[in-house]
């Protein structure tokens, strides 16, 4: 398996937020950066309570008996520039490994102590000279697994990143001073063989308990790389779905706090040449956001304004439905059915609206005066995360309910909104 894709995906999460339009020093907006992801140096953590030093993934994996676990942590490394221009914050990519497997996965697990080399570069210009400094940098990675109740041999893996960067004699006074012993953008790459992972967001029915178990602090994981595979998990600072991906459209970062591509190209473009050239010597990751912007031709630009993109169809023939039955055979919105005034009300069904009725100022839309005593029928029954019903209903008296069925279209009421007519479902 390539993991180039699931290194896309973090790349873009690395550099989310790096620095924001304008993309100059002297925007107030960019006077406090690196939001996403930061584990400071403990002492600073322990004086700030809205600071931390370290992070915890959670997930459960099913096994063979035998798994090994990678992991690798990835975070930027500030680099202090200081010139002609002032202080500026710029960024060195940093990646740590760690693994775990065998008996000591399942028992005290593994812990991984790494430590980042500090340094200074001297750059001489016609301006003056640059300073770039980077502090030594220490902290640690444990990986343990706890096998979970249950005769699925599934167990919940536990990824710890701590900073333990020494403050020195003296804690930092303030944010500004902490940032060059902190790990920023911190995030963790999780590889499993001889086993699978789970997804956190919609798993399996059996591993529900198991997943509710979970503890993520500073992170969120989530399965990633293609389709079928189960074999890596993405552990973000930013909430993600299920395998994640950066859309073949854009062109490249442009760091803003996950703002639109189109929107801030188009104000990008609008700025004026003397904005340009502040952006450009304020980072060097600015001055190529600013270039490549630049460069952008028309039909670029015309792929950022949308993109439809269909779900994938199941081949032709095997009738296979938008859910997995096999993953989650308790869903089955086509045949599932509600008991309503004592009668089963299903597919096909046919009801009376009666919204907000049942539980009156409930409901606030103003639409469902007008559909109040509309004939509808029952095109599914649905369930939420809490396994509340919901009937998706088309109106029986809509000349347009076929094509709105056929696109998916229906309108939505809980089963004490509805009147059950007779008969059994069609």
């Amino acid at each position: 398996m390539s993991l180039d894709d699931v290194r896309r995906v973090a790349d873009a999460v690395l550099y989310e937020g790096y620095i924001l339009y304008p993309y100059r020093a002297s925007a107030q907006k960019n006077r406090s950066r690196w939001q996403f992801g930061v584990l400071m140096p403990p002492a600073y953590a322990a004086a700030d309570p809205s600071e931390t030093a370290s992070l915890k993934a959670e997930c459960v994996f099913e096994h063979s008996g035998r798994p090994t676990v990678g992991v690798t942590v990835r975070f930027l490394h500030v680099q202090r520039r200081t010139g002609p221009a002032g202080v500026w914050d710029e960024a060195v990519e940093r990646e740590v490994t760690a693994a775990g497997g065998g008996a000591a996965l399942f028992g005290e697990g593994t812990t991984t102590p790494f430590g980042i080399p500090g340094g200074e570069d001297l750059e001489a210009t016609p301006d003056g000279p640059i300073v770039r400094t980077r502090r030594s940098l220490a902290g640690v990675v444990d990986v343990r697994a706890t096998e979970l109740p249950g005769p699925w041999q599934a167990a919940r893996l536990t990824v710890r990143v701590a900073n333990q960067t020494d403050a020195g004699a003296a804690a930092p006074a303030n944010r500004e001073q902490a940032l060059p012993g902190a790990l920023v953008a911190a995030h963790l790459i999780i590889t499993i063989s001889g086993g699978a992972f789970l997804s956190m967001t919609d798993p399996p029915e059996w591993a529900a308990a198991g997943v509710a178990t979970c503890e993520n602090t500073g992170c969120w994981p989530v399965l990633a790389g293609e389709v079928g595979d189960h074999s890596v998990v993405l552990a973000s600072p930013i909430i993600l779905p299920d395998r994640p991906e950066v859309a073949p459209e854009s062109p490249g970062e442009l760091y803003d706090g996950t703002e639109i591509d189109e929107i801030l190209t188009l104000r990008t473009l609008a700025l004026t040449d003397a904005e340009k050239d502040a952006a450009r010597a304020t980072d060097p990751r600015a001055a190529a956001l600013i270039d490549r912007v630049e460069s952008l031709d028309d039909a670029a630009l015309r792929r950022l304004h949308g993109t439809i993109r269909a779900a994938p169809a199941a081949p032709a023939g095997t009738g296979v439905p938008w859910w997995d039955p096999e993953a989650d055979q308790s869903v089955s919105p086509s045949t599932d059915s509600v008991l309503v005034a004592g009668q089963r009300v299903a597919r096909g069904s046919r009801v009376t609206l009666r919204p907000g009725t049942a539980s009156p100022g409930r409901r606030a839309d103003a639409q469902d005066m007008f559909l109040a005593g509309r004939p509808a029928i029952v095109e599914a029954v649905l369930f939420d995360v809490d396994d509340r019903p919901y009937l998706a209903v088309s109106l029986a008296d809509d000349p347009a309910a076929d094509l709105q069925s056929a696109h998916g279209r229906f309108r939505y009421f809980t089963p004490d909104e509805v009147e059950p007519g007779e008969g059994e479902p069609g």
